[in-house]
């Protein structure tokens, strides 16, 4: 069996059975410790390769934006656990006479729409999955405020890490109501598998290209989901 280790053809084997051998571990062991890997490698990796661009918006932002170009805000991870998520700004801080904020679409610069679109304001969350608040796929973390307002089963969202993107942003993003996107959301948290997980990436990244579901209509993003509660009551 010397040949395995001394002839290129041997060593091809080798390798693609190494493959084959840690596809077949993933898929059976993704929940319970694969998905975290890979969420580490893979994020790790994605700041090494994007570390130029994460500059270049860093500095850009920083322009367009008058200050500081990150935009950070509590959010609920696993098990509703409190964690501080980071983005690129897309909005300004725009006040009325008042001092109050004006409203998001009126804050929401060219160059805000051009991240959201492209979903490049998404990629400091890169830093969120690597340190462990955040996973590539699952439920998008959602505002804090939200969570009175949950039902028991939609509490469930939280028995795993939010994601950079999940299900629902595969199959609709903003475009979608509040009760179908829960609906997706506990569906992805039920049947959670490595190959899931891989269409689910690819179905995002068609969706970005193509531009589907950055706003819902009449909503510079989508209804609050307070609103959206009491409009239902």
């Amino acid at each position: 069996m010397e040949w395995l280790y001394t002839t290129w053809y041997g060593i091809l084997i080798i390798c693609l059975l190494s493959i084959i051998v840690l596809l077949i571990l993933s898929a059976l062991l993704y929940r319970q410790f694969f998905k975290r890997f890979y969420d580490f490698l893979l994020s790790l990796i994605a700041i090494i390769v994007l570390s130029p661009l994460l500059l270049i918006l860093t500095i850009v932002g920083a322009i367009v934006m008058k200050g500081n170009p990150f935009f950070t805000q509590l959010r609920p991870g696993k098990n509703e656990k409190i964690f501080k998520l980071i983005k690129f700004r897309t909005m300004t801080n725009a006040k009325d006479k008042d001092g109050n904020l004006l409203p998001d679409e009126k804050r929401l610069v060219k160059y805000g729409k051009l991240l959201r679109s492209t979903s490049l304001d998404e990629l400091p969350e890169l830093f969120n999955i690597l340190i462990g608040n955040m996973a590539i796929v699952g439920p998008r973390p959602l505002l804090v405020k939200y969570l009175p307002y949950y039902s028991e089963e939609q509490h469930h969202r939280h028995d795993v890490r939010p994601g950079l993107t999940g299900y629902a942003q595969a199959h609709g993003r903003n475009a979608v109501d509040w009760d179908s996107k829960f609906e997706m959301d506990l569906k992805y948290i039920k049947n959670i598998s490595f190959f899931g997980d891989i269409k689910i990436i690819i179905d995002t990244a068609i969706s970005v290209i193509k531009h589907d579901g950055i706003s819902q209509e009449g909503q510079a993003t989508m209804e609050d989901f307070i609103e959206y509660v009491k409009n239902k009551e």
